[in-house]
């Protein structure tokens, strides 16, 4: 059993943990969630020995890590996938772990066969993927086959397989009586796997109790009750019976209630009461995600914001008459001043377009010409939007 008592870290003016106390029983999955920067894996190294608490004590079976007699063969971990040497095969780095805590190499192969890696233990880790350094790592934590684990995000890079395979190794090991202490950030997961949790935020302890709980204490569970559609009277009517009774009643997007306060049971005896037919009566319960972000909303320390993407629509290059390729188009336009780029200088050499027919409505006053060329007689329009709108109504003019 991990047992923590008042335990604190600072680091200088910063507390990464605040006087946390709880205790992973044996026998169970136990999930560790929070925010990142919650604090999860200073916690964990504390467990460990790896860093000293400034307050406070965590023991594991009675006795600080560091006093454990041969730890790696009473307790095994996963913090960091990462930390192999790249130039060693995975079995070498396991075999040098067994030598160190005075397992058999025989250990070696055996856990080998059980992440999967017996096909590639000759292979130098630096080229194992994500997933393969994690399962090389949960393999370290089971090599002195111990009766406490601690895992640190351990199905982080691995594919659904592998996610799934965790999830049933966890379970065993905890049916086992072992003592299995697991932080992930993945909701779904945790509400599989874990059959206790110990939630944290900014450092303290916010929940210590099982999944079922936590997610009844922090959600409410409501019933969908759907009537037929062509009775909107006797939604209406349903609806006053219900909150006579003391549910609360909100009506979904497609027209079916959510009804909170009530058991189901006691909205169906009030339908049949009002003679109103039921097409779903069905119970709805919420998840771990949405309860823990209800929990745990007001503490995250990092926040995303919208992404404006100001000053990176850049509009297409245009001449002053608003075409893209040098023509002109029916209407003079300015030409952007603002932008990364310049305006595009003059198109010499372009030949001039058929001009349309003349409209009714061209005729009631000036309008640009459809075969005005932008070329070299025309650089004072394009220095000149205001000039080049004149020049457009003045060859208007000729036309006519």
């Amino acid at each position: 059993m991990i047992e923590a008592v008042g335990l604190t870290k600072r680091y200088g003016a910063k507390t990464a943990v605040d006087d946390l106390s709880f205790q992973v029983r044996p026998g169970a999955v136990t999930g560790f969630l929070g925010p990142n920067g919650s604090g999860k894996s200073t916690t964990m190294r504390m467990i460990l020995g790896l860093d000293r608490p400034t307050a406070g004590h965590v023991t594991i079976g009675g006795h600080p890590y560091r006093d454990l007699p041969n730890a790696p063969r009473q307790v095994g971990a996963l913090l960091d996938a990462k930390g192999v040497h790249g130039g060693r095969s995975a079995r070498n780095h396991l075999l040098s772990l067994a030598q160190l805590a005075g397992i058999p190499a025989a250990r070696v192969d055996e856990v080998l066969g059980v992440v999967g890696l017996q096909d590639v233990a000759k292979q130098r880790s630096r080229g194992f993927s994500l997933g393969m350094g994690q399962r090389l790592g949960i393999a370290a934590a089971l090599l002195g086959d111990p009766q406490v684990l601690l895992f640190d995000e351990p199905v982080n890079g691995l594919d659904p397989e592998g996610i799934h395979w965790v999830r049933n190794l966890m379970k065993m090991l905890a049916a086992e009586g072992r003592t299995v202490f697991v932080s992930s950030h993945l909701m779904s997961e945790m509400a599989l796997t874990a059959d206790h949790l110990i939630v944290i935020g900014r450092g303290r302890l916010l929940s210590d109790m099982s999944v079922t709980d936590f997610i009844s204490a922090n959600s409410a569970d409501f019933a969908r009750v759907r009537v037929p559609d062509d009775g909107p009277g006797e939604r209406r009517k349903l609806t006053a019976s219900l909150i006579e009774a003391g549910g609360r009643v909100m009506t979904e997007p497609g027209g079916a209630l959510r009804v909170t306060g009530l058991p189901l049971p006691r909205i169906s005896d009030l339908a049949h009461g009002c003679g109103v037919r039921l097409w779903e009566l069905s119970p709805h319960q919420a998840s771990l995600e949405e309860a823990y972000m209800r929990l745990t909303q007001g503490l995250v320390d990092y926040r995303s914001t919208d992404d404006a993407k100001a000053g990176l629509v850049e509009p297409l290059p245009q001449d002053p008459y608003g075409s893209a390729d040098g023509f002109a188009s029916p209407e003079p336009v300015e030409v952007p001043q603002e932008g990364w780029y310049a305006p595009p200088p003059p198109v010499p050499g372009r030949a001039p377009a058929a001009a349309p027919a003349p409209s009714p409505a061209a005729t009631a006053g000036p309008a640009p010409a459809a075969d005005a060329v932008v070329g070299p007689s025309s650089a004072a329009a394009v220095a000149e939007p205001s000039s080049a709108a004149a020049a457009g109504e003045q060859t208007s003019k000729d036309l006519r």
